[in-house]
C-alpha cells in the first residue's frame, strides 16, 4: 500500500473536512461539532474511539489496529477569536468579531486524520503490525489540553508520537520553544465611597497596579529570553467614585527552560503578596495552565526529513501564487527571510529569496538543529517529556505572514493552506511507517529519548488539582 497515493486519491474528503472544521472555527473547548465531525470520520474508517478523554469533552482518542508498537499522531482543530475572515485576499471578516483558524488548526487536525487512515490501510493490509492512535487535542491555544492529557495518563502506553504544524516553509523541527505558566491574581479589597469615606476602603485596583510596577522592575533582573505578559482582566468595576472591591489580572510567564520559569513565578508570587500588603488587600492565587519546552528528538527528526525530502514539497499553482503575492502586501514589515535562516541555520540562506512578503516557499529545508528559540509555546511540549516526539512544519501560507492572523484564516482554507496539509499527511504517514517496520530505528528513538530524561525528569507544569477549563 502506498501510502502517499492514497492520501492523494482522497485528498478531496480531506479537503472537506479541513473546510468543515475551518467553517466552524471553534474556539478551545468549545469545538464540538469540530471533534464529531472528525471521530465519526475516524468510526467511518474503522477506528475505535474513545471520546471525552482526560474529562475533557472534546479530547478523543482514535485507535486502529493492535498490539505493539503504539504510535501516535497528534491533532488539533481550535480556532482563534476576533480574526473571522473570508478566504480572500484583504480584510473581509465572515462575521464582525467572529473566530477563525489564525493558526491554521484546521489543517492540523486534518492532516493528522489523513496520516492515521493512511497507515491504518498499511496495518489492514498486513504491510505492518502494531497500533496507530489519532490524539484529537483541543484547546491548544490557551488550553494546554494536551498537558492536562499528560497529566491523566492517556499517553502512558504510547511508544513514539509525531506531529507537525502550518507555517510558511518546510522542514523538521530542530529548535525550541518556550515553556510557560498562566496564571490569575485576583485581589479582594473592600469598597467604600471614594469621596466621603476613603478611609476605610481598600482598592483591589491598586493592588494590581502596584503588582504590574513590581513586575516591571522585576523584568530588569531576569534572563533576557524570559517574558512576562499581563492583561488587568478586571479593572474593578465602572463608578470611579467607588473604592474596587475586587480587580485581577492575568500573568503568562515564558522562558526557554521550564526550570527557569520555576525560578522567575515565586518572584513574581512575592510581588503579588507585597502589593497585597501594601495595599490591605488580599490575593488570591487561581493557577490556569502551563506548557514544557520541547525535549528534541534527533532520530526522528532524521527520519522526517528523509521522508519530507523523498517526497518532495508541493508545487504552488499560478492563481495561488498570484493570490499570495496579493495578501502579502497586507503584510506588516518583518525580517521573515531572517526569522527562517535563525530556525534552520545558514545553509537555508540559499533556499529563501531576498523577496519576502508573499512568497511560497517549494523548498524543504535542511534538517539542522540551532540555539534559535522559537518566541512562542505549545503544549506538545509536554508530551515530548513523556514520550519520543517529532514535528514538522509545512508551507500552509505565503513566507511574512503575521501569526493569530486574519491573512493565517484566509490562506487556511484554499489551495495553499491544503496543498501544505496534505503534505504534512504524507511525510507524517511515511515516518510512522518506517518506525513501525523498522524496530532498530524506533529503538534509537527512544534510547534517545530515555537517556534525556534520565538527566533532567518530567515535572508536570501544572499543579494537581488544576483543571482544564
Amino acid at each position: 500500500m502506498d501510502a502517499v497515493k492514497w492520501i492523494r486519491t482522497n485528498r478531496e474528503r480531506f479537503i472537506d473536512l479541513s473546510n468543515q472544521v475551518w467553517d466552524f472555527a471553534e474556539l478551545g473547548f468549545k469545538e464540538t461539532r469540530s471533534a464529531e465531525l472528525l471521530t465519526k470520520a475516524f468510526e467511518a474508517g474503522g477506528f475505535a474511539v474513545q471520546r471525552g478523554v482526560a474529562d475533557i469533552p472534546t479530547a478523543f482518542v482514535a485507535s486502529f489496529g493492535e498490539g505493539k508498537p503504539v504510535i501516535a499522531i497528534l491533532g488539533e482543530y481550535d480556532a482563534l477569536p476576533g480574526i473571522s475572515q473570508e478566504c480572500v485576499p484583504y480584510p473581509k471578516p465572515r462575521q464582525e468579531g467572529g473566530n477563525g483558524h489564525g493558526c491554521g488548526h484546521n489543517l492540523l487536525g486534518v492532516g493528522s486524520l489523513a496520516a492515521a487512515m493512511a497507515v491504518a490501510e498499511a496495518i489492514r493490509a498486513g504491510e505492518v503490525k502494531g497500533t496507530v492512535r489519532f490524539y484529537g487535542c483541543p484547546a491548544e491555544e490557551n488550553g494546554a489540553a494536551k498537558t492536562f492529557m499528560v497529566k491523566a495518563g492517556v499517553f502512558n502506553d504510547v511508544d513514539l508520537s509525531l506531529t507537525w504544524h502550518p507555517d510558511a516553509y518546510n522542514g523538521t523541527l530542530g529548535i525550541n520553544i518556550l515553556a510557560n505558566i498562566w496564571v490569575t491574581f485576583r485581589f479582594h479589597g473592600k469598597a467604600s465611597h471614594a469621596a466621603a469615606d476613603p478611609q476605610n476602603g481598600r482598592s483591589a485596583l491598586d493592588a494590581v497596579e502596584l503588582m504590574n510596577v513590581g513586575t516591571n522592575y522585576l523584568r530588569e533582573h531576569l534572563i533576557p529570553e524570559a517574558r512576562i505578559h499581563y492583561i488587568i482582566s478586571n479593572g474593578g468595576g465602572s463608578a470611579p467614585n467607588v473604592v474596587p472591591p475586587l480587580a485581577e489580572s492575568q500573568y503568562i510567564i515564558r522562558a526557554p527552560l521550564l526550570s527557569q520559569v520555576n525560578e522567575i513565578y515565586p518572584r513574581v508570587l512575592d510581588i503579588a503578596h507585597g502589593a497585597a500588603l501594601m495595599t490591605g488587600t488580599e490575593v488570591e492565587i487561581i493557577f490556569k495552565i502551563g506548557m514544557s519546552n520541547l525535549l528534541l528528538n534527533d532520530t526522528i527528526t532524521d527520519v522526517f526529513h528523509e521522508k519530507m525530502t523523498a517526497i518532495g514539497a508541493p508545487e504552488f499553482s499560478a492563481e495561488e501564487i498570484k493570490f499570495a503575492e496579493e495578501i502579502g502586501t497586507t503584510f506588516p514589515p518583518g525580517d521573515a527571510r531572517g526569522y527562517v535562516i535563525k530556525a534552520f541555520g545558514n545553509p537555508a540562506a540559499s533556499l529563501v529569496p531576498e523577496k519576502e512578503n508573499g512568497v511560497l516557499l517549494s523548498t524543504i529545508m535542511p534538517n539542522t538543529h540551532t540555539d534559535f528559540v522559537l518566541p512562542g509555546s505549545t503544549d506538545v511540549g509536554d508530551v515530548s517529556w513523556v514520550m519520543p516526539t517529532g514535528q514538522i512544519t509545512t508551507a500552509t501560507m505565503a513566507l511574512g505572514t503575521p501569526g493569530h492572523s486574519w491573512q493565517t484564516v484566509a490562506q487556511s482554507r484554499m489551495g495553499i493552506g491544503q496543498k501544505g496539509m496534505l503534505f504534512a499527511g504524507e511525510a507524517m504517514a511515511l515516518t510512522a511507517l518506517e518506525f513501525f517496520s523498522n524496530p532498530a530505528r524506533l529503538k534509537a528513538a527512544r534510547d534517545e529519548f530515555e537517556q534525556k530524561i534520565k538527566r533532567t525528569p518530567y515535572v508536570c507544569p501544572i499543579p494537581d488539582g488544576v483543571k482544564p477549563f
